[in-house]
């Protein structure tokens, strides 16, 4: 269940798609509805989509990389486990997306941009709720969950023809 997360998704700038909001809505429902546990109360977190541009801004500024990204988390918790405080939301914290970073990406794997897009959303949310890719064993968990949530929104497994995870 994920009736106790409020998600808020934003358009910032690129060339979005008249259904990007609903789809980054549906992405982030079905990741937390996997990872997210509604006992722990109230939380929030923010979809923003953007472009290249502002998603290279944010990756030099926070991660010391000087070029755009596919998608950025910033975790507003440190806690594994984050709980609401006397009903309080927690903030779970913001997912961005790059335009055009994405765009491309979809065209040279050969998927279309609404699955990459949603891949990515998924994504994002799972590392708001603590998923990590930096070891073979977190990569190898994440993966399967996100393999596994896709496939039940229709959306063939993105690591199968060639195995690019998300940028790191």
């Amino acid at each position: 269940m994920t009736s106790a997360v409020d998600i808020t998704v934003s358009r910032e700038a690129g060339d979005w798609a008249e259904d990007a909001e609903w789809l980054a809505e549906r992405a982030a429902l079905a990741a937390l509805g996997a990872a997210y546990d509604d006992e722990e109360g109230p939380a929030e977190l923010s979809v923003v989509l953007a472009d290249d541009e502002l998603v290279h801004r944010l990756n030099r500024e926070y991660r010391g990389k000087d070029k755009p990204t596919n998608v950025l988390s910033f975790a507003l918790t440190e806690a594994e486990e984050p709980e609401a405080q006397d009903g309080v939301p927690v903030m779970l914290g913001d997912v961005i997306l790059a335009y055009e970073t994405v765009a491309r990406e979809a065209s040279e794997q050969g998927k279309s941009f609404k699955d990459h897009m949603t891949h990515l959303v998924m994504h994002g949310v799972l590392h708001l709720l603590g998923y990590d890719h930096e070891t073979d064993d977190e990569a190898e968990e994440m993966e399967a969950l996100e393999t596994r949530l896709l496939a039940t929104l229709g959306i063939a497994d993105p690591y199968a023809a060639n195995h690019q995870p998300p940028d790191r």
